[in-house]
């Protein structure tokens, strides 16, 4: 599927998981964008992050809106695939595929709280490092513990697009595998901020349980809005 210029791939779940378990094998290099409206609403207005989507390995539709903007424009995506989830089945799995997992982002003490929870829910969970996303004028001390670290898979929690382009710029040179953008996981794999119930997810109001349990996302709801409305018109658009 393309929408305002950027490729989404149609995967399922597991699909997307067996491509990033054959990558690690591979020894690939994989990036691997969870594109939300968010971010494709500002590719639409920057080239630059737009050829940066359009060239990594895997773009999963991450969000309702994209599904229902696949929907609008004549299209069907099989379901979500979100940072959250990839991130927790990668770490209920790494232990029994032998991944080795590396968490860089969020605020300081978070991803290695995220990293202590995801070793009590998922026995066996191979992470071996966490740096807090705060970390400039120190980007060399992060780069060589990542590299030293040797992990299969790099989750980045620096928020869209500052994680994509650090990806971008630094996988190769630091022989990660795979690396995936996963905005603000790590707050949820610590527990620190609750994710809404499986029964609020399958009615697809997840925007809206963030929004009423953090009015500071409140802002949000106006991209929400603006997505939609550049949806209608790519539709009339299109049939033109």
């Amino acid at each position: 599927m393309e929408l305002f210029g950027i490729r989404i791939d149609p995967v399922t779940r597991a699909e997307a998981l067996d491509q990033i378990i054959r990558a690690c094998q591979d020894q690939a290099s994989l990036q691997v964008i969870t594109a939300n409206p968010e971010i494709a609403l500002a590719a639409k207005e920057d080239p630059a992050l737009r050829d940066l989507i359009n060239s990594a390995g895997l773009v999963t539709p991450d969000g309702n809106g994209i599904l229902l903007a696949a929907r609008l424009l004549g299209n069907r995506l099989p379901e979500r695939v979100t940072g959250i989830d990839l991130a927790e089945d990668l770490c209920r799995i790494s232990g029994q595929k032998d991944l080795a997992l590396y968490f860089l982002g969020g605020k300081p003490g978070v991803a290695q709280a995220a990293a202590d929870r995801m070793a009590r829910l998922y026995p066996g969970v191979r992470v071996v490092g966490s740096r807090h996303g705060y970390f400039r004028g120190h980007e060399e001390e992060v780069l060589a513990d990542i590299k030293a670290a040797h992990p299969d898979i790099l989750l980045v929690g620096l928020g869209a697009p500052a994680q994509e382009s650090f990806i971008r710029r630094w996988q190769k040179d630091l022989a990660v595998p795979v690396a995936i953008g996963v905005g603000g996981s790590f707050d949820v794999m610590s527990g620190q901020i609750r994710r809404a119930p499986a029964i609020v997810q399958r009615l697809r109001l997840e925007w809206a349980w963030r929004i009423f349990s953090d009015w500071r996302r409140l802002p949000r709801l106006l991209n929400l809005v603006r997505f939609v409305g550049a949806v209608c018109r790519e539709k009339v658009h299109r049939r033109r």
